[in-house]
């Protein structure tokens, strides 16, 4: 879980996308915010989701398998719901090659 967060972290704060990170562990309220905040069909069969778990405000984006397939996929700031700033890759649908 801590290297999945960190690889999150680490790659919003490259791109300078601002975002508020929130502690589930040390904090009650964020807990529970993030389990009621999770839609039904995102979460394990059993058990609490775990972390991390991606929002834009109160707009459930999806977990790490979903942000890690749009990073790899060239479209985080579709996934985050954000504008890629211009001349950024990240955000462009892929390109066809070119035969």
């Amino acid at each position: 879980i801590k290297k999945q967060q960190q690889d999150v972290l680490g790659f919003l704060e490259a791109n300078k996308i601002e975002f508020e990170e929130k502690d589930i562990a040390a904090n009650e309220e964020n807990r529970k915010w993030m389990r009621e905040n999770v839609p039904e069909d995102s979460r394990p069969a059993s058990g609490n989701p775990l972390p991390p778990r991606l929002f834009n405000d109160s707009r459930y984006l999806g977990d790490y398998e979903a942000f890690f397939e749009a990073r790899e996929n060239n479209a985080v700031y579709a996934f985050l719901g954000l504008t890629a700033p211009p001349g950024s890759k990240v955000g462009e649908p892929p390109r066809e090659p070119q035969s």
